[in-house]
Parts: structure tokens; sequence; C-alpha cells
């Protein structure tokens, strides 16, 4: 379920990008961005390019503004995949880097933010971020899930989500295809008891909520459009989780 649409339009990698600082957290090095204050947090976990992509950061910083602490870590270890290196390519580089090992790596962060008194956490995924997240939706981790055009994501991982959760999908992805992710919505339909919000953006293609490029107006623009539905979700099942205690 990876090729060449997980490798297209590939970020300018920029360490000193976005307004937030890098620091460890779970032993991970994590950019984070926002207030500590607010005791509420978000996970961002990358596609295959990993912590340092500039649009990332970007978005982080949005999601932060809005109130929350957001953490976008490492789970690449400083080894983003690299289309470049002909040596390496994708199933060779995934075998070092599977979602389940970024799954075992989110649960010291999240130990780590409920030690530090966040009362509540929503996580994000993106491509290769989306199995991770998925993961953690299945367990209580977390509070609020958002998948952005995942990959490695099938029916039973759907089956087995606890939490509320909301799927965005692109028209043109050979990843998770429209018939796919209207599986997805099938199966969420049919579990009344989580909460669950699917969306297919037509027109755009996988990776765009991250890999966008920033001077083509209409790619960004409905870019921005997922990102006020991700930033939404966050708002009404993190923040409402909140304010409801």
């Amino acid at each position: 379920m990876s090729g060449p649409q997980c490798c297209s339009n590939p970020p300018t990698i920029n360490p000193s990008s976005g307004s937030g600082h890098v620091e460890k957290l779970g032993g991970l090095d994590s950019y984070v961005t926002g207030s500590p204050d607010s005791k509420l947090a978000i996970l961002l976990v990358s596609d295959i390019f990993g912590f340092e992509a500039p649009n990332l950061r970007k978005l982080a910083d949005k999601v932060a503004a809005a109130g929350f602490f957001v953490v976008v870590p490492d789970f690449l270890y400083g080894d983003p995949y690299a289309p470049e290196d002909a040596n390496r390519p994708l199933p060779v580089w995934i075998k070092d880097h599977g979602p389940a090992k970024g799954f075992e790596d989110a649960k010291p962060v999240l130990g780590a933010l409920r030690r530090k008194g966040f009362s509540a956490v929503g996580a994000a995924g993106f491509c290769w971020g989306g199995k991770v997240v998925v993961e953690l939706a299945k367990h209580d981790f977390i509070q609020a899930a958002v998948l952005c055009h995942p990959s490695f994501v099938i029916v039973d991982d759907i089956k087995a989500v606890k939490v509320p959760i909301s799927i965005l999908g692109a028209e043109i992805d050979h990843m998770s295809p429209p018939e796919v992710v209207k599986q997805f919505e099938e199966v969420l339909t049919a579990k009344s008891e989580v909460k669950s919000h699917v969306k297919i953006f037509p027109k755009v293609a996988h990776g765009w909520t991250v890999r966008y490029n920033v001077e083509d107006e209409a790619a960004v623009k409905c870019a921005e459009e997922a990102h006020q539905n991700l930033l939404e979700w966050f708002l009404n099942h993190v923040k409402g989780i909140r304010s409801s205690l």
C-alpha cells in the first residue's frame, strides 16, 4: 500500500521552519509549538518526509494558535525518506521505519504529555502517520483522531477504532482510494457509539494536505479547507472534552 504517490511532490526540508522549537519529549526530538498551559495537546504524525517539513510545521503552528500545545515528533529518527537515494527505494526504507514502530514510539511521547499535566490529547496522521494514529485510536491513548490521506489503513483497523475519528480522503489516491474510504465510512456509520466524519476532497491527490504547492492558489485553498476541518474536529472532541470536565 505504499507506492509512487507516497513520494510525489516531496517537501524541501527545513529544520528551522516554524515558530516553535525542538525539544526532547518521550525520548524523541519533537517540534513543539503553543502554550503548555493550555493542558490540551495535539500530536501530529508526519508522512515519510518527516517532522521538518515546512507545511507540516505551519499547520502545527495554526493548530497551536487555536489554544493547543502541538507536538510533532521525529518518529523517523533523522532519517526521512529521500527519493533521490537510488540505493534505498521506498520498499527498503520502510523496513527500517514501519508504522508499527511509530505506534510503539508514540506511547512514551503520550506518557510524557500526561506527566506534564495534559488532560486531553488528539492526534492527526498524514499518509504513513495515518496508520500510527489509527493504532492509537484503537486504545485509550488519545481522545480524538484525524486521518489525512492515510496509507496502510484497512477496514479492520477502522472497525477497532474507539474514539471520535475524522477521515479526510482524496479523490486521486492509490493508497486509500475513494472506494476504500467509503468502506471506512460504512463501517463508522454502523458504529453509532463512535462519532465520525468522512470527507473525500475532489480533484486532489494523495498527500495534498501537507505537500501542496504553496504557489498553487487552488491547492493552497483545498489544503486550508482540510486544515480547518481538522482543527474543528479537535475543537469539538478534544477541547470539548476539557470543557465538559
